[in-house]
C-alpha cells in the first residue's frame, strides 16, 4: 500500500478501509452517486488500473453561477473509485476530455480521482452558448459545485490538479475557493499578464544555447527561403490528413506555422537541437522536422473547432502569446503583423481585461499555501510560470531541461524526494515512492 496515514486519525481510517474494503459495491456506489445533487445521469465504465469502479457522469450546472435559476448544462466527470475512505484527486482539464484517461497523482497517493471536463468544451457546452458566461469565475464555481457535491461521499482530503490550462483552472480554483480542497498540484501552468504576454520572446531570446537559438533561427529562415517549393509539399500533406484552412491564405498559414516553430520546438521537445536539419538539407527533410515540431493540424479547421473556446478566454481574461518577425521581416510575404487573434471569430472584437490575472497572480504569492507547482525548464510557457517570493509554503519544481510534458515521474530521484516529502507533510501520509 502506497499511502500510510501518520497520525492516530488517519491510522484509525486505514483500519477502517481494510476492514470495510467492500463498503459500497459497485451497484450501491452508482446509486448513491445517482441520488447526489445536480448529478444528471452515470454510466459504468471500465475501471482500469486498480480501481474498483468507474463512471462517466454527468452534472446539472448552472451557466451563470451568479443566476442559479437560470440556464443549465450538464458537464461531464468520469470517477475512478477505489475506496471512499481514500483522499480525492480531482484534475481539472482545461479543454475537452474524451475518455478517463490516467494520471500519475492518483497512482502516487494511492487515492480516487475525478477528471472534470472544462465548461464550454466536448460534451459539456451550454445550449446558448452564451460567450460571455466562459469566465475564470464561472468555471472555478463549476469546480467547486463538484466537490461540494461528492463530498458527500469522500469525506477525506481532496487534492486539486490540472495541467498547461488545467493547471492554470487548478490555480484559479483556489483563488476562488480556498477551502475546498488541502492541496493543489498544478503542471506546466501559465500565469499570463497580457494579452499577448511578451516575456515569452525574452524568453525564446535565452532559452537552451546560442547555438543552438541560432540553429533555429537560420532554419525557419531557410525554410521561408524555399516557401515557393515547400508550399505545394505542404498542401499534400494537408490533404493526406485531411486538413483544410479558413483563417488564411495558404501562404499566410504556411508562414504562421514557420513562425511558431520556435514556441513549439521548446514548449514539446519533440526534437532535440542536433536533430534540426542544416540549411543545405532536402526539401523533404526540412518539411518532415517542421511538420514535427510545429504541427500543421495547429492552425487548421480540424485543430482549431474542438479549442475555439479557448481562444475566447484567452482575448477577455487569460492571455495568450503572439510572434516577433525581427529575424523573419525580409521573407515574410503575407504575414507583416502576426497576432493569435487570427483564431478569433471575425469581428469579434474582445475586450481584454487583465484585472483578475493580476488579482490571482498577486494572491498566489502571498496566500497560496499548500501549492505544488510543476515546470519544465525549456517549456516555453515556463517564460509566463508562477514565480513565488517566499511568502507561503508553495514549491516550485522545475524539471532541468524538460518540456511541456513534465510530470513528477520525470524529476530524478533525488528531486522526488523533495515532491514526496512536500506532499507528505502536507497531507499527512507517506508515499512508498514505488
Amino acid at each position: 500500500m502506497k499511502s500510510i496515514f501518520k497520525n492516530l486519525t488517519g491510522f484509525l481510517a486505514l483500519l477502517i478501509i481494510l476492514i470495510s474494503s467492500n463498503a459500497f459495491s459497485q451497484d450501491d456506489l452508482k446509486e448513491r452517486i445517482l441520488s447526489l445533487p445536480s448529478v444528471v445521469s452515470i454510466e459504468n465504465i471500465e475501471p482500469g488500473s486498480d480501481f474498483k469502479a468507474a463512471f462517466e457522469i454527468f452534472i446539472e450546472q448552472p451557466v451563470d453561477h451568479n443566476n442559479p435559476d437560470g440556464e443549465k448544462f450538464a458537464q461531464k466527470l468520469y470517477l475512478s473509485h477505489r475506496n471512499e475512505l481514500l483522499p480525492m484527486v480531482i484534475e481539472m482539464d482545461g479543454y475537452y476530455v474524451t475518455y478517463n484517461r490516467p494520471g500519475e497523482l492518483e497512482e502516487i497517493l494511492n487515492c480516487n480521482r475525478i477528471i472534470v471536463e472544462h465548461r464550454y468544451f466536448g460534451e459539456s457546452k451550454p445550449e446558448s452558448m452564451e460567450w460571455k458566461q466562459l469566465t475564470i469565475e464561472n468555471a472555478a464555481a463549476d469546480h467547486h459545485n463538484i466537490i461540494s457535491v461528492f463530498k458527500n461521499i469522500y469525506t477525506q482530503n481532496w487534492i486539486s490538479t490540472g495541467i498547461s490550462k488545467g493547471g492554470q483552472a487548478a490555480i484559479f480554483h483556489r483563488y476562488f475557493y480556498p477551502d475546498d480542497v488541502l492541496v493543489a498540484v498544478p503542471y506546466v501552468a501559465p500565469l499570463n499578464i497580457a494579452e499577448e504576454d511578451p516575456r515569452i520572446y525574452h524568453f525564446l531570446e535565452n532559452v537552451g544555447t546560442e547555438e543552438c537559438r541560432e540553429k533555429i533561427v537560420q532554419f525557419q529562415r531557410e525554410v521561408l527561403k524555399r516557401a515557393d517549393e515547400l508550399i505545394p509539399m505542404f498542401r499534400k500533406r494537408s490533404d493526406k490528413h485531411g486538413y483544410t484552412y479558413s483563417i488564411g491564405n495558404e501562404r499566410t498559414i504556411f508562414e504562421y506555422i514557420v513562425l511558431e516553430y520556435s514556441f513549439a520546438f521548446w514548449q514539446w521537445g519533440n526534437d532535440k537541437c542536433s536533430d534540426i536539419p542544416p540549411i543545405d538539407a532536402t526539401n523533404k527533410e526540412l518539411l518532415k522536422h517542421l511538420e514535427t515540431n510545429s504541427s500543421f493540424s495547429y492552425f487548421s479547421d480540424q485543430g482549431l473547432e474542438p479549442i475555439a473556446p479557448f481562444f475566447y478566454q484567452a482575448y477577455t481574461e487569460m492571455g495568450y502569446y503572439g510572434y516577433d518577425i525581427t529575424d523573419f521581416k525580409d521573407l515574410l510575404k503575407e504575414v507583416q503583423e502576426p497576432t493569435s487573434k487570427i483564431f478569433l471569430p471575425k469581428d469579434s472584437n474582445l475586450i481584454f481585461d487583465c484585472s483578475l490575472m493580476h488579482d490571482i497572480n498577486k494572491w498566489v504569492q502571498k496566500h497560496g499555501n499548500n501549492m505544488l507547482f510543476i515546470y519544465g525548464e525549456n517549456d516555453t510557457w515556463t517564460a509566463t510560470a508562477v514565480q513565488l517570493t517566499g511568502e507561503t509554503n508553495a514549491v516550485k519544481m522545475v524539471k532541468s531541461d524538460g518540456s511541456h510534458r513534465t510530470r513528477i515521474m520525470s524529476f530524478d530521484d533525488q528531486e522526488k524526494e523533495i515532491i514526496y516529502s512536500t506532499l507528505e507533510e502536507w497531507l499527512g501520509i507517506e508515499i512508498s515512492g514505488e
